[in-house]
């Protein structure tokens, strides 16, 4: 097998210009030039920006203090129902637990309908109880009926 022949580089290193050898030696960066005052600037700047900090995060808590409690406590209901899922799926995974939590799903629903839903009489006190909550959580006087 034959190595394959390949022209001479010389013409194409004569187009490419040595840098080294124009200049005649190699050139190094300056440093910058900041000096020691404009350091102390920029610390001032910054330690003043510091000072200022614990100020405007206070005036910003107390003008928007409404809504951060509020998206506040909409993060942490978010984070309780994750966490109660969280055990609820851990302990579905241990043997005869998941079907204990059945049965006792089907026995108070059972209950809960022969209790409430069989009778006219017990639906109308269920509807009453529920009546009575709605009013207590939306803050308005049970209405009388």
């Amino acid at each position: 097998m034959q190595e394959p022949e390949y022209p001479e580089t010389k013409s194409q290193e004569a187009a490419v210009p040595d840098i080294n050898n124009q200049t005649g030696s190699i050139t190094k960066l300056q440093p910058p030039m900041q000096s020691q005052e404009q350091w102390q600037k920029y610390g001032e700047q910054i330690s003043g920006f510091l000072a200022t900090l614990p100020e405007y995060l206070g005036s910003f808590f107390n003008q928007y203090k409404q809504p951060l409690v509020s998206v506040g406590l909409i993060v942490a209901a978010i984070v309780s129902v994750k966490v109660l899922l969280a055990i609820l799926d851990s302990l579905n995974d241990i043997p005869l637990v998941a079907p204990t939590f059945e049965l006792i799903g089907i026995g108070y629903s059972a209950w809960f309908v022969y209790r409430y839903l069989l009778k006219a009489s017990t639906r109308k006190e269920l509807t009453s109880e529920i009546t009575t909550l709605k009013s207590q959580v939306v803050g308005k006087n049970s209405p009388e009926g």
